[in-house]
């Protein structure tokens, strides 16, 4: 599947949830079901920086495609780095570098996080692109 049907996936799932109480068990129910990043990458390289809670990324590419674990301390932030993945994992470095991560705003996820999940959330999608445009140069 491509970038955008997977965020056109996700955004029918959501409009299914009748108030935010529901999206936000979704999300918890998202974190819970994410694989776990392995524990040698949960360390100080693989933190990202900006975000409230800890977050660990790791990326590594196989087969032309950019495949990302991750890990968190706090259970939304868990939630939204597995949103996140599952829109980009497995995708080639160049589409995640260019992704217009549109369904952020459609489901309304920003306006209902606190500012500094909010930052947090930037910043997560700042690193996976970055993640993105470093495999795309070495390529």
């Amino acid at each position: 599947m491509s970038i955008n049907e997977i965020q056109d996936e996700i955004i029918d799932e959501f409009s299914l949830f009748g108030d935010w109480m529901g999206k936000y068990e979704y999300i918890i129910d998202l974190g819970k079901k994410l694989p776990l990043i392995e524990e040698q990458y949960k360390d100080e390289k693989h933190l990202i920086k900006g975000c409230q809670s800890k977050v660990w990324l790791h990326a590594e590419k196989q087969n032309n495609h950019i495949s990302f674990t991750a890990d968190s301390d706090a259970i939304i932030t868990k939630g939204i780095i597995a949103l996140l993945i599952r829109v980009l994992s497995g995708q080639k470095a160049d589409d995640i570098a260019q992704a217009d991560l549109y369904f952020i705003d459609q489901i309304g996820l920003k306006e209902h996080l606190s500012q500094t999940r909010s930052n947090g959330l930037v910043s997560m999608v700042k690193q996976m692109k970055m993640y993105g445009l470093a495999f795309d140069a070495k390529s």
